[in-house]
């Protein structure tokens, strides 16, 4: 299993990218950045890709086998997500949440 990081560049694109993406197999998650009133929010898309004679598709239906796998690409977009908190708040001294 491949596991495949990549972080889009933000544009004015017509078309919405997403700030991350993660992969491990055939199982995807596209991390989205939400800027609101209180700052950046995330949300995260988690797909399965398969191919469909010569054609590739997506699904957002797991079957038995691969829901080891979206709890663990879920966990990675949070870990990414709260990373990103820390970054911009320059809290890395207490990434834990330990405010001593």
């Amino acid at each position: 299993m491949a596991n495949n990081q990549r972080t889009q560049p933000r544009s004015n694109d017509a078309k919405q990218k997403p700030v991350h993406e993660l992969r491990l197999g055939r199982i995807k998650a596209a991390i989205w950045a939400n800027e609101t009133d209180n700052g950046t929010r995330h949300n995260v898309t988690i797909t399965r890709l398969y191919k469909d004679g010569d054609e590739w598709k997506t699904s957002t239906s797991f079957g038995r086998e691969e829901l080891p796998l979206v709890a663990k690409i879920a966990d990675m977009a949070h870990t990414w997500i709260y990373q990103q908190g820390q970054e911009s708040n320059g809290d890395s001294q207490h990434g834990n949440g330990d405010s001593r």
